[in-house]
């Protein structure tokens, strides 16, 4: 329990000092919208106090205001929930994650667990079939395939898949003349324009699952508990399942349950690419316009997922290992 509890303290120690570093170094980036924003007021007529009120009823604070002033306005609206106003949207950045968060959530769920579904097999059977053909040409194309970044294969899907053989489409979540709902149209529509984006995922990510599987997988086939349940003359499907694939996986588990947390930022590309509206897509654009509040919520929402997301994983690991549950105590 003490183990648990100083996770838990050094979890939001990490969340409270990476939003604040981010709170700092977003304000200090080259770029400032709000002053752009105040000398658009100017040009329309505006005096300087006029302009800087229009501005407050725009982003929630003066921006005259000193940094240490809005850092502190910022924790008191944080911790009532208030994530602030884009600067550039002139909507809450609350409302715009909330729009955004299940279309990431769809698309890099089903994303990860195709990748890993396909990468764990391709890896046992790869480490059974080691020093095959087949062993030599998955190895070399999975090594290939994840060291390509994903917006060149996106990039690449597009332009033959999407323009040139047209049989996918390029951008967005669902068809132009389809009524959101839940209606099989609309689901065609949404599965039918997301499986780009999620062949793009699969194919820059399984070969990091396929490779670490197969190292796995041939390391327990060495042990000396496989080469004694095959003396025993135990079902080769049982030795497969129980003894060499429950603990070849095992590591993998706390990098899937890392993985789920970096499903927010780790698509940022690929959704740009596609014009798929997911956070990726959003801190993108945040990022170009130098949008300071809606960079910060997506940075917050990053960091949050990607911490929680390794509490889980250590938490996950300890009940699946139980020499790590014992140490842990």
């Amino acid at each position: 329990m003490n183990w648990v509890v100083r996770r838990i303290i050094n979890l939001v120690l990490t969340i409270f000092i990476s939003v604040s570093v981010t709170f700092f170094i977003v304000r200090i980036m080259p770029g400032n919208p709000i002053d752009t924003l105040i000398q658009e007021y100017l040009m329309e007529g505006y005096s300087y106090r006029e302009a800087l009120t229009a501005v407050h009823s725009i982003i929630g604070y003066m921006p005259d205001q000193p940094l240490h002033i809005q850092y502190i306005d910022y924790w008191k609206a944080l911790l009532r929930g208030d994530l602030g106003r884009s600067v550039s949207l002139a909507t809450s950045v609350a409302q715009i994650l909330g729009f955004a968060i299940p279309w990431t959530v769809f698309i890099v769920s089903i994303s990860l667990l195709l990748s890993f579904a396909l990468g764990v097999a391709l890896g046992v059977y790869a480490a059974y079939r080691r020093g095959s053909l087949f062993d030599h040409s998955i190895s070399v194309f999975a090594s290939i395939s994840r060291s390509i970044p994903p917006y060149i294969i996106g990039v690449v899907f597009v332009v033959f898949l999407a323009v040139q053989l047209r049989l996918f489409p390029a951008y967005g979540p669902y068809g132009g003349g389809v009524t959101p709902g839940f209606t099989l149209q609309f689901i065609g529509s949404v599965l039918y324009h997301a499986a780009l984006p999620v062949i793009t995922y699969i194919v820059t990510t399984f070969g990091g699952w396929m490779l670490a599987m197969k190292s796995n997988t041939v390391s327990v086939l060495g042990e000396y508990y496989v080469v004694a349940a095959k003396a025993r003359g135990l079902p080769d499907r049982r030795i497969s399942l129980t003894y060499v694939g429950r603990n070849a996986i095992l590591p993998l588990f706390t990098r899937f349950a890392i993985s789920i947390g970096y499903m927010f930022g780790g698509v940022v590309f690929v959704e740009t690419i596609f014009s798929y509206p997911g956070i990726g897509s959003y801190l993108s654009y945040a990022l170009r316009v130098r949008d300071w509040t809606l960079m910060t919520g997506c940075f917050l929402l990053i960091t949050i997922a990607v911490v929680v997301s390794n509490f889980v994983a250590d938490l996950l690991y300890s009940r699946l290992d139980p020499r790590i549950r014992f140490s842990a105590k």
